[in-house]
C-alpha cells in the first residue's frame, strides 16, 4: 500500500486558507527543512543530511534482534504517513502517553504565534497504530521519515514494545520528546494548550485541523482518546465564542 504523493514548491509559508498537505516531495526536496530554517531566521536547529544519516545509522545499529520493520504512529503519521507500508494495525504502547507538548513554529504555527503538536512523554499509555514497512524498502522509507520527524532534533528515536489487540508483542520504532529541546512547551495546562491550538496556523494548516485529523484517524481504528476529546471540545467552544 503506497500513500498518495504530491509535490510542493518554494518554502514560502502560504495562508491558512490555501494549504497543501505535507507531501513526500516536501521531504525529498528538503522543503520541510527550509521551512524550519526560514521560521527560525536561519538560527534554528534543522539538521543537515549528514546529521540525519548519522542519527538513522545509530538507531538501526540499536535495532533489537529479530525486530521487524514496524513504526508506531500516534499523531500526524496516523493520517498522513507518506511512507510505503505493507500493513497496519492498532496497538498500545505502555509507559508513554500522547500530549500536546511540542511547539510548532513552521508546520502548524509561526515563530510569533506557535501552534502545538503531539509528542510522547513519560508515563501512562498511548493507543495508536503500527505500520509494517516492506523489508526491501525499509531503510529508504526510514530515511524519508527521518527528514520529517528528526529534521529539528526535537524527538529521540526509540525502539519500543507495543501490544496488538491480539496480545502480540510488536517491537516498533517511535519518536519520543526531547525535553531539553527549544521547542519543548513544558507542562502547559489545558487552558494554555487550547488557546494555542485554537488560533495557530502554519505552512501545512491549522493546529486545530491537526487535532481533528488525529481524532478522525484514531476513530477509524476504533480508538477514542479522552484527552484529545477534551481538548477538541474546549477548542470548539473557544473558536465558536471567538475567544
Amino acid at each position: 500500500m503506497k500513500p498518495t504523493s504530491r509535490h510542493a514548491g518554494s518554502p514560502v509559508i502560504p495562508t491558512p486558507n490555501d494549504v497543501p498537505p505535507l507531501s513526500r516531495g516536501d521531504l525529498e526536496t528538503g522543503r520541510m527543512r527550509d521551512l524550519y530554517t526560514l521560521a527560525s531566521g536561519g538560527t534554528g536547529h534543522a539538521l543537515d543530511d549528514a546529521a540525519l544519516s548519522a542519527s538513522l545509522t545509530r538507531t538501526l545499529a540499536a535495532r533489537p534482534r529479530r525486530a521487524g520493520w514496524w513504526v508506531f504512529a500516534y499523531g500526524s503519521l496516523l493520517w498522513n504517513p507518506l511512507f510505503a507500508f505493507a500493513e497496519s494495525r492498532p496497538a498500545t504502547l505502555h509507559g508513554l502517553h500522547r500530549r500536546f507538548s511540542l511547539y510548532s513554529m513552521a508546520a502548524r504555527g509561526t515563530p510569533t504565534a506557535p501552534g502545538l503538536v503531539l509528542a510522547l512523554a513519560r508515563g501512562g499509555a498511548c493507543a495508536g497504530v503500527v505500520y509494517r514497512l516492506p523489508a526491501p524498502r525499509a531503510r529508504d522509507e526510514l530515511a524519508l521519515l527521518w527528514r520529517r520527524e528528526m529534521v529539528t532534533g526535537a524527538y529521540r528515536p526509540k525502539w519500543v514494545a507495543a501490544a496488538g489487540r491480539d496480545g502480540r508483542r510488536i517491537v516498533a520504532l517511535t519518536f519520543v520528546l526531547r525535553r531539553g529541546h527549544p521547542q519543548y512547551a513544558g507542562d502547559l495546562d489545558l487552558e494554555a494548550q487550547v488557546a494555542l491550538i485554537a488560533r495557530a496556523a502554519g505552512a501545512f494548516g491549522t493546529a486545530h485541523d491537526y487535532l481533528a485529523r488525529t481524532r478522525a484517524a484514531l476513530a477509524a481504528h476504533g480508538i477514542v482518546d479522552r484527552y484529545l476529546e477534551t481538548v477538541a471540545a474546549r477548542v470548539a467552544t473557544l473558536r465558536t465564542s471567538g475567544g
